[in-house]
């Protein structure tokens, strides 16, 4: 039977400590390594309904992207939201694991995935020197700007997407970056000849920076960006560990309720 420490010593491999940002704190949260593994639930982020889903299911590691140590932590008091679900990590034996930028600069296991999901050419996709993660790709070919954010919307399971572009604009170009756009991207986007960024979040100023560009940008969402880099991990650990039970926590949920009960 598999343990704890197989699993997170196989991440540990595909994605690095050292290649997580300065500011990021991936790898273990909660919990011990030493012991069997009952069960893995992955999920975007440590909520309380990704905890709910371990006990549930009789699981006891929890995947997630996002470290729910994170910025700094200063209490685990249980009126605290995050010294809640720590408490109730700890009070029921669920050992808690990110990989969070370290995984983002695996491309293969992160916005290569992305890319590919929204409909790239595969022997266009690639990293651009220059920008901390991401992947440019080309389209088919040249699609209009309102057509392809129905694309990204249906392909990443989205409430709905944003842009202040002209829904006629055309392109083929795409340079994509789960999660948060980082501004320091733009020079080597530029230079990559993309015509659209894709991302979970860009702020306001940078969309309009973009536009003088002549770059067109979608906002997705944070949350839709990403999932997919964790279900497709699921899918990667699936075939690695054979022996061990593996669930799916899409983040609908959300009940501090019954860890106070």
């Amino acid at each position: 039977m598999s343990r704890i420490k197989d699993i997170t010593d196989y991440l540990d491999e595909l994605f690095p400590k050292e290649t997580a940002e300065d500011y990021d704190n991936p790898g273990l949260m909660t919990g011990k390594r030493d012991q069997k593994v009952t069960g893995v639930v992955l999920s975007l982020d440590a909520t309380s309904g990704a905890i709910m889903k371990c006990k549930q299911t009789g699981s006891n590691l929890l995947l997630t992207h996002h470290p729910l140590i994170f910025g700094g932590i200063d209490t685990v008091c249980e009126e605290d939201t995050n010294g809640l679900l720590l408490s109730a990590m700890i009070r029921n034996d669920i050992t808690c694991y990110a990989a969070h930028t370290n995984l983002d600069k695996n491309s293969e296991y992160s916005n290569f995935v992305l890319a590919r999901k929204l409909g790239a050419v595969p022997e266009s996709v690639r990293e651009l020197e220059g920008t901390s993660c991401g992947a440019y790709f080309e389209l088919p070919s040249a699609v209009a700007l309102g057509e392809y954010m129905k694309t990204i919307r249906d392909a990443l399971d989205c409430s709905g997407v944003i842009s202040i572009n002209n829904a006629g604009n055309t392109f083929r170009k795409v340079f994509v970056q789960g999660g948060a756009f980082d501004e320091d991207s733009i020079p080597s986007v530029r230079d990559s000849g993309a015509e659209l960024v894709v991302s979970g979040e860009i702020k306001h100023h940078v969309t309009l920076l973009l536009a003088h560009m002549g770059i067109l940008s979608v906002i997705a969402g944070h949350n839709a960006t990403e999932r997919v880099f964790v279900e497709n991990l699921m899918t990667v650990l699936q075939e690695k560990f054979k022996d061990v039970p593996f669930y799916y926590d899409e983040g609908h949920e959300h009940n501090i309720d019954f860890m106070v009960k």
